[in-house]
C-alpha cells in the first residue's frame, strides 16, 4: 500500500483552550481505503507523542517502488485485510497542531514576527487537537464518524472526541490509555522536560535562531521515556546484565580482543547492552524529534482531565458520550495500567453505554499497543468486523 502525504491549509482562526487564537494553521494527514458513497465508513486514527500522521502504508522512491523501512507507525494494525480493513473503512490518520512532523508547529513562522514560533507557539492541549481534527473532517465532507482509535495519547483524543462531538462519533477505540495522568506519570514528564529545558543549547526554545538544537536534552528525555514503555520483564530478557563485546573482553582481560575492537576504554565508555541501547534510542529522536514539540505534547498529556471539570467524578464527564467503545489494556503496562482502563469502563457502564473490554496478557509493557500480539489484533477485528462494520450501509459495506 503505497501513501502520500496530504495537506490542507484552514484560513479561519482557531481558539485554543488557553484563551490563545491561532490565525491560520495547516494540517497534513493521509487517507487509505475508499470513502463510500454515504461517506459513513470513516476511521480517524489518533498518534501519541511521537508518531505523526504516517499511520500505515509505504512511501514510495522516484520509481513508484515501496521505500524499505518506510511503512507507517500502526502498519500491522491498520491495511488491506488487517484489523482495521482498508478495504471496508476509509482511514484517516492526522498530524496534530504543534507537532513537528509536517502541520503548524514550532519549527514553522509565526506570521507575526517572520521568526520561527518557538517557544512562542500557544500551549495546546487534547481539546485543541480534537477541534482541529474536527475541522478536516468538515473539509473532506464526512459529518459522522464510522470509529475514533487512538492508544496511549491518541487513545485521549478518542475518548475526548466521544465528549467535545458526541453526535459525530459511532464508536471509539480506546488502546493503552487512562481518564488522566498520575503524578507519576507527570512527574516524568517533568524530569524529561528539565533535561530539555536546561540543555545550554535551548536558548529558551528560539534555538533554532541560534542555529543549535538540544540534543543532548532531546536524548535523555527519551531513554527516560522508553524506561517507561518498557517492562521489567522485557528489560530483563531482552538485555539483562549482559555486558558489551569490549567491556566483556576488558573484564576477561583479553587484550587483544579489546585492541580488535577499535574502542579506547574509558570509565565513560558503555558497558551493558541496556545502555547502548538507551543511547541509540536517544541519538536517533534528537535527531528527528523537536524539542519545543516534546514539551508541547507532554503538558498536553498532563493536562487532560475531563473529569476536572465535574469535581474528579469520571462518571458525570463521561455523561455527554454517545458512542460504543472498545477499551483495551496490557497487563505489563505500568505507565497505562488496566487499572486506568477499568476506571473508563467502569463510568461509561454507569451511564449505559455498550462498552467492550480486552484485558490483555502480555509482557512488553506499554509498548504493547504498537506489536503484534494475536490476542490484542483478534479483539480490535472482531470489534471492527462485528460492531463497526454493523452500523454502515450496504453500498459503503466493501469497498476493494
Amino acid at each position: 500500500m503505497i501513501v502520500t502525504p496530504q495537506r490542507h491549509t484552514f484560513t479561519e482562526p482557531l481558539p485554543l483552550q488557553s484563551g490563545a487564537v491561532l490565525p491560520s494553521f495547516e494540517l497534513v494527514y493521509e487517507t487509505y481505503g475508499t470513502l463510500s458513497p454515504a461517506r459513513d465508513n470513516a476511521v480517524l486514527i489518533c498518534h501519541a507523542l511521537n508518531a505523526s500522521h504516517h499511520v500505515a502504508g509505504f512511501y514510495a522512491d522516484a520509481q513508484g517502488q515501496p521505500i524499505p523501512k518506510s511503512e507507517g507507525w500502526w502498519h500491522n494494525m491498520v491495511g488491506p485485510g488487517k484489523p482495521v480493513d482498508t478495504q471496508r473503512f476509509f482511514v484517516i490518520g492526522v498530524n496534530n497542531i504543534g507537532s513537528c512532523f509536517g502541520s503548524t508547529g514550532p519549527t514553522h513562522v509565526n506570521p507575526a514576527t517572520g521568526q520561527p514560533w518557538g517557544a512562542d507557539f500557544p500551549v495546546v492541549t487534547v481539546e485543541d487537537w480534537v477541534n482541529a481534527q474536527a475541522r478536516l473532517l468538515d473539509a473532506l465532507g464526512i459529518e459522522r464518524l464510522a470509529a475514533v482509535m487512538g492508544g496511549s495519547l491518541g487513545g485521549m483524543q478518542a475518548l475526548s472526541w466521544t465528549l467535545q462531538y458526541p453526535e459525530r462519533v459511532r464508536h471509539a477505540v480506546v488502546v493503552a490509555s487512562a481518564p488522566n495522568l498520575t503524578a507519576e506519570n507527570i512527574a516524568f514528564n517533568e524530569v524529561a522536560r528539565r533535561a530539555i529545558v536546561t540543555d545550554p543549547d535551548f536558548h529558551d526554545g528560539h534555538y533554532l535562531r541560534h542555529g543549535t538544537k538540544p540534543r543532548r536534552g532531546l536524548r535523555i528525555a527519551r531513554m527516560i521515556g522508553h524506561i517507561t514503555y518498557l517492562s521489567d520483564d522485557v528489560m530483563n530478557e531482552k538485555f539483562g546484565r549482559r555486558l558489551r563485546p569490549l567491556a566483556e573482553a576488558l573484564r576477561a582481560g583479553d587484550v587483544e580482543t579489546a585492541e580488535r575492537l577499535a574502542y579506547r576504554y574509558t570509565t565513560q565508555e558503555v558497558e551493558f547492552e541496556i545502555e547502548s541501547y538507551l543511547r541509540y534510542q536517544g541519538d536517533k529522536f534528537s535527531e528527528y524529534f523537536d524539542a519545543n514539540t516534546y514539551l508541547l505534547i507532554t503538558r498536553a498529556l498532563d493536562y487532560f482531565d475531563p473529569a476536572r471539570a465535574y469535581d474528579g467524578d469520571l462518571s458525570a464527564a463521561l455523561a455527554r458520550a454517545r458512542a460504543d467503545f472498545l477499551l483495551v489494556s496490557f497487563s505489563t503496562d505500568w505507565r497505562f495500567s488496566p487499572a486506568r482502563s477499568r476506571e473508563i469502563v467502569k463510568a461509561l457502564l454507569d451511564n449505559g453505554r455498550a462498552v467492550s473490554y480486552a484485558e490483555i496478557d502480555a509482557p512488553h509493557g506499554h509498548d504493547a499497543f504498537l506489536l503484534d500480539d494475536a490476542r490484542y489484533h483478534a479483539a480490535v477485528r472482531a470489534y471492527f468486523e462485528h460492531r463497526v462494520a454493523a452500523g454502515l450501509t450496504a453500498q459503503g459495506d466493501r469497498h476493494e
